[in-house]
């Protein structure tokens, strides 16, 4: 065999045994007449030691042994003079009796250490040996335990996992489809799926009842570092629910995963309408792990004679508890942070409320001290507080506000990623304005069904016209979303005239599920969550990268295989495109 124990799995208790061991040589030490080697594989590390003294020629074939070949090595047991109390096994060692080489390996492009020396792109281009260091092992582990955990806590809820296709057919909602051509009918494309959100439906008609999926989709858009052309989603569906049911059956799912993979307790899930969630925040996932609420400041500053102000259609702030002693410097870069082309404002307004009660401002020529104490009333400002004020177009001002107040978070240290604060955001619009277009597109879906109290809005007043769906936040990321969806043809056939549709091309795209309807479709819905992100934000990061195993890069390529890449004439040819390849 070619090992009787993993580098990871020896102990004192071991000690005087005869064993084999395989993997790869992480370091060699040579000292005199003896050599060290640690020997790693995805288990851990075990310290092999060669002495002259035993046998010297297996000491000259040890000093052969580079970084990262691939050996065998038997022998002893044995306690270590020198205890590693950071390594599991660091009280003992290996007396090898018996070296064989399995594969020689060239030098690394870069270190296989916990800090290596190489950077983003060359470790991505050799992802297999960037998978051996610890943290990005790591990382796939916890990926598959928050994966094993996902799977018991549905299907201990009586939940079925069902695969559904990977080749369907392009809608137009939504982002851009990755399309695919198919050689045996000539000029048509099946599309790659962004969700499973049809089928999973039919699968309630289909009276399956409970459906889940840990699926992969597909979307092709503009990339990021929480976001790739090809993601994984934990998918799933319910027959005769409403919104509570699905809510408290996946606030319970994310309980369970915070508990059994950290550890980590989690009592009560707030909930906020996404209208307050705007308002208190400025976007519609927030982090409620601080405070610097928003606050409205336009009956508290218009017609002021200061005309950032008075010109502004809103101006917002934020309170930055005990940050008065900032410097001017500090205040300076916060200036120059919000006028980015990514925020596009024209600069920050402060007032300071010191320690000493002293107050002053950016704007002293505007607002004297009686009218900074007004700003420090409504703001609940204490002494040695700090507010910061931004002012414009109302609806890049509040995003504006948002990122400041992330920013300010992160400066101040108040972003943990120990600590794990979900929320619901719930009550949507249902649809929003296309300026482009010049119509209404569907917030989440076509499919998401309106409250029921709105839905005599649909045609007179759509835009006030809330959506039965919910979103899960943690951390300030948005992890999870669904809806209840429609289950009536007549209230779908509304919703697709009113994003546009006729109906023959409504009957096009989504005849199918139409059809499906007239035979008895139950009250239904479901959430889909961002399983990358998830296991991305148990472990501490808001970057999913090094999460996914062989991950692409900002241009969505995959430098390791080098895709995606041309094909021959022949393959274009088969599949009736018409087209050359671009090196010809």
């Amino acid at each position: 065999m070619y090992r009787t124990h993993n580098c990871g799995e020896l102990r004192a208790a071991n000690i005087g045994e005869e064993v084999t061991l395989a993997g790869w040589a992480q370091r060699r030490r040579d000292l005199g007449g003896m050599s060290f080697i640690d020997l790693r594989d995805r288990y851990g590390i075990t310290q092999l030691a060669f002495n002259d003294g035993i046998d010297a020629s297996l000491l000259e074939k040890a000093r052969k042994v580079n970084r990262e070949f691939v050996i065998q090595a038997s022998g002893k047991v044995v306690e270590r003079e020198s205890k590693n109390a950071n390594n599991p096994t660091g009280e003992v060692e290996v007396i090898v009796t018996e070296l064989k080489v399995l594969n020689a390996a060239k030098t690394p492009p870069f270190t296989i250490e916990n800090e290596t020396d190489g950077g983003e792109e060359l470790r991505m281009k050799y992802r297999y040996l960037d998978i051996r260091r610890n943290p990005v092992r790591d990382n796939l582990m916890l990926r598959h335990r928050v994966s094993m955990e996902v799977r018991k806590y549905l299907s201990d809820a009586g939940f079925i996992d069902v695969e559904t296709p990977y080749l369907i057919k392009s809608t137009p909602e939504g982002a851009r489809d990755f399309v695919v051509p198919s050689r045996m009918n000539p000029n048509e494309f099946y599309a790659l799926p962004q969700s499973p959100q049809t089928f999973k439906q039919l699968l309630m008609v289909a009276g399956m009842d409970r459906y889940y999926q840990i699926v992969r989709c597909f979307r092709d858009e503009d990339l990021r570092a929480d976001r790739q052309p090809e993601f994984t989603q934990i998918d799933c569906e319910m027959a005769f629910v409403e919104q509570e049911d699905i809510i408290n059956m996946f606030e319970g799912l994310v309980k369970y995963i915070l508990k059994e993979v950290r550890g980590v307790e989690i009592n009560e899930v707030p909930r906020m309408s996404w209208h307050e969630a705007m308002e208190r925040y400025g976007n519609d996932k927030p982090d409620i792990r601080f405070g610097m609420e928003l606050l409205n400041m336009n009956e508290l500053v218009k017609d002021s004679g200061f005309k950032v102000f008075d010109d502004a259609e809103l101006v917002v702030g934020i309170k930055v508890d005990g940050a008065a002693g900032w410097t001017r410097k500090q205040l300076d870069a916060l200036t120059k942070w919000v006028q980015r082309p990514q925020i596009g404002m024209g600069g920050v307004i402060w007032a300071k409320y010191a320690e000493d009660g002293a107050r002053s401002s950016s704007v002293n020529k505007f607002f004297d001290e009686e009218a900074q104490a007004k700003w420090a009333e409504a703001f609940g400002a204490v002494p040695g507080d700090l507010m910061l004020v931004l002012a414009g177009d109302e609806t890049k001002t509040r995003k504006a506000m948002s990122e400041l107040r992330l920013h300010m978070g992160e400066q101040l240290g108040l972003r943990n990623p120990d600590v794990y604060a979900p929320l619901w955001v719930t009550d949507f619009p249902l649809l929003e304005w296309d300026e482009d277009t010049q119509r209404y597109h569907a917030m989440h879906h076509p499919f998401t069904s309106p409250k029921p109290e709105d839905i005599d809005k649909m045609e007179t007043a759509p835009g006030e016209v809330r959506a039965n769906a919910y979103d899960m936040v943690l951390n300030g990321n948005e992890i999870g979303g669904g809806s209840i969806r429609i289950h009536d043809r007549d209230l779908q056939k509304r919703m697709f005239t009113l994003l546009g549709f006729s109906d023959e091309e409504a009957q096009a795209q989504f005849g199918f599920l139409m059809n499906a309807f007239e035979y008895g479709a139950p009250p239904h819905g479901g959430i889909a969550f961002g399983f990358d992100r998830l296991v991305a934000l148990i472990g501490g990061d808001e970057t999913i990268r090094d999460y996914i195993a062989f991950p692409k890069n900002n241009a969505g390529r995959d430098v390791m295989i080098d895709a995606p890449a041309t094909i021959s004439a022949e393959q274009l040819e088969e599949l009736y495109l018409g087209l050359k390849p671009l090196d010809e």
